[in-house]
């Protein structure tokens, strides 16, 4: 039993045809670039999907994903095991603090009846940054009576979007936010042993979740909105490919709108309908 595993282990190598292949698909399919240091990880993270799928060499994984019944079954997952899902509540809070000083302000004096602010946090991952987006706007809504919102979030690894919508964490993520503001928008576990938090309902209520590919020719989101957080994704796609998703979540804000990045990204020299307003915080044309 002990060789036989040794065995499988030998087997499931990713040459390297077998990563070319890959990752010319991965990033035909998502834009994520997979250089050649990438191997080792891309080899580490589908040794998984090999044994879930009783496999034993990737020679018979490509012969799957590629066959006319894997294709469109495998790729989610695929995509779910490549794809980076790094975030924290409050990342970057100078994003935070410019939507509460200005954003929200402005929206407030210049919204016409009851209309609703609505919000894009595109690329999600586990669900952090809309919740975040929602405590600040629960906020903003106790001291301004009528103010109303909603958010959506899209990812395109369906793994990582259960876990937003699960909206569980373990304590130590929240570790950075204020006392008062945990007690108020996470319930405790009972569980000591393994200490987690979760979302309160009216803040999770505020928030939608659905699956979305960037590489997609149009995006199907129903709304347009008034900001759009799409911040520190764009750094695993090359620069055509950056402007051309710029443009494409451009064409779901509405002019005027705020457009966020994250602080390792920039527009510059892309041809995007926006204007600084500040590093990383731009408006639409």
């Amino acid at each position: 039993m002990f060789n036989l595993r040794l065995n499988e282990i030998f087997r499931a190598q990713l040459s390297q045809e077998e990563f070319d292949k890959l990752s010319r698909f991965i990033y035909k399919e998502s834009g994520i670039k997979m250089p050649p240091v990438k191997k080792v990880m891309l080899q580490s993270r589908l040794q998984k999907r090999l044994r879930e799928l009783n496999m034993t060499t990737f020679k018979e994984y490509i012969d799957y994903v590629f066959g006319k019944d894997g294709l469109n079954a495998e790729i989610i997952h695929m995509l779910d095991v490549v794809s980076t899902n790094k975030t924290d509540f409050f990342r970057e809070p100078v994003h935070f603090d410019f939507l509460t000083s200005t954003v929200l302000p402005e929206f407030v004096q210049q919204k016409a009846g009851s209309r609703t602010i609505k919000v894009w946090s595109a690329g999600c991952s586990s669900g952090e940054e809309p919740y975040t987006l929602a405590i600040v706007m629960a906020d903003f809504a106790e001291k301004n009576p009528g103010f109303d919102y909603s958010i959506i979030g899209t990812d395109i690894s369906t793994q990582i979007l259960q876990k937003a919508v699960d909206a569980v964490y373990k304590e130590e993520r929240v570790s950075i936010i204020p006392m008062e503001t945990k007690r108020k928008y996470f319930l405790k576990s009972k569980d000591r042993s393994s200490p987690t938090v979760k979302v309160v309902g009216d803040l999770r209520r505020r928030v939608r979740f659905g699956r979305l590919n960037f590489m997609d020719n149009y995006y199907d989101v129903p709304e347009t909105f008034d900001a759009v957080f799409c911040r520190n994704v764009l750094i695993y796609f090359d620069r055509e490919t950056q402007e051309k998703v710029i443009n494409k979540l451009c064409d779901k804000l509405r002019p005027d709108g705020y457009f966020f990045l994250g602080h390792s990204e920039s527009i510059m020299n892309m041809d995007v309908p926006l204007k600084q307003v500040k590093p990383t915080i731009f408006k639409r044309l």
